[in-house]
């Protein structure tokens, strides 16, 4: 059963929230929690440790949403925020993905988007939890580590393996949601934000599949890394899989003349792996660096929508298992010889 935190003054809202999930309640599945505002919503937190969600209205008394979403941030990294609000312009849904929040549903509520928000949130926890058992069994490339996280792990000894750094052998994918940028100085904020939060569940779903692990969401693209045995082979079978879904993606309502493509580049070799950032301002990435993974970026960057590029080295290693087009050279920055490039077709 999962547990969710409602935080509101409208104590209407409490009834309305029972009303329209009361199959889930009952089934067991949703448990619901109440607060009127952000004290109230720390106090019944320490109470209730095990709540996966929170549902959060922003405009309160003694404590906004947006001043609980910092606090939550600082000391509970694993717990997700969605906000509910009436206040959906911009400013305000940037300042709570700024803070945390993992999605914004405006009000008044349309509860089958709020039960899908909802769905796809406990999703997220449930992926986070399972990623953090794999580190606990030093598994410590499969996902974003920061200093709140450490915190939380608590052991002295875990944290110096988290921060040991080394070289591997392993491949990196950008995904890029091609004409995304313009769509989202024209959309409306709401609709932005659930269309790039739906692209990127597809993405995730893929990666996961074929064992690899998001490394970072870089405004509209993913950066994921992939390990083990046949670590190219599961990338590019992730890479066709994703072109596939998001080009069967239903339009969206409100943008009938935007249909999603996305460009992908992929490069394997060596990276060294580690936390990187800045120790001062403790905050640091545990991610992966290197010639491959700029390259792969580039790679993305040179192609086109719907276009998978490897470079030949890769070409040379799975071109008995997939078929693939060799598109020509392409300079690239800080490369003194051009890269001879190919298209991964099926």
């Amino acid at each position: 059963m999962t547990k969710l935190l409602v935080v509101d003054d409208e104590t209407d809202l409490e009834v309305l929230i029972k009303q329209k999930f009361r199959k889930q309640i009952r089934d067991k599945k949703y448990e619901f929690l109440f607060a009127v505002n952000g004290v109230d919503a720390l106090k019944k937190l320490e109470n209730e440790p095990d709540v996966d969600v929170v549902l959060s209205d922003i405009n309160m008394p003694e404590m906004d949403g947006l001043t609980l979403l910092s606090k939550l941030n600082e000391t509970k990294p694993l717990l997700r925020s969605v906000i509910v609000s009436a206040y959906g312009d911009m400013e305000n849904i940037r300042t709570a993905m700024n803070r945390g929040a993992f999605d914004f549903v405006t009000k008044p509520i349309n509860f089958k988007d709020l039960t899908i928000t909802i769905e796809k949130t406990i999703e997220y926890t449930r992926q986070i939890k399972k990623t953090l058992q794999a580190i606990k069994e030093n598994n410590i490339l499969k996902m974003y580590v920061d200093e709140n996280v450490l915190s939380f792990m608590g052991s002295k000894e875990y944290e110096s393996v988290l921060l040991r750094s080394e070289t591997i052998e392993a491949t990196v994918m950008f995904i890029d949601v091609c004409g995304f940028t313009r769509i989202s100085e024209t959309a409306p904020p709401d609709t932005v934000v659930h269309m790039i939060n739906t692209y990127f569940d597809v993405m995730v779903k893929e990666i996961m599949d074929q064992d690899g692990f998001v490394d970072k969401f870089i405004g509209d693209a993913v950066m994921a890394v992939f390990r083990g045995d046949y670590h190219l082979d599961r990338a590019v079978d992730a890479a066709l899989s994703v072109r596939h879904e998001i080009n069967n993606l239903p339009k969206i309502k409100e943008l009938e003349d935007f249909k999603p493509k996305v460009s992908i580049g992929i490069k394997s070799g060596e990276m060294i792996c580690g936390n990187i950032g800045s120790e001062s301002l403790k905050r640091l990435d545990f991610t992966v660096i290197g010639d491959s993974v700029n390259t792969a970026a580039r790679l993305q960057d040179a192609a086109e929508e719907a276009q998978i590029l490897i470079c030949e080295e890769c070409y040379n290693q799975i071109k008995e298992a997939f078929r693939c087009e060799r598109i020509g050279e392409i300079t690239m920055k800080n490369k003194s010889i051009p890269l001879v490039v190919y298209e991964v077709l099926e």
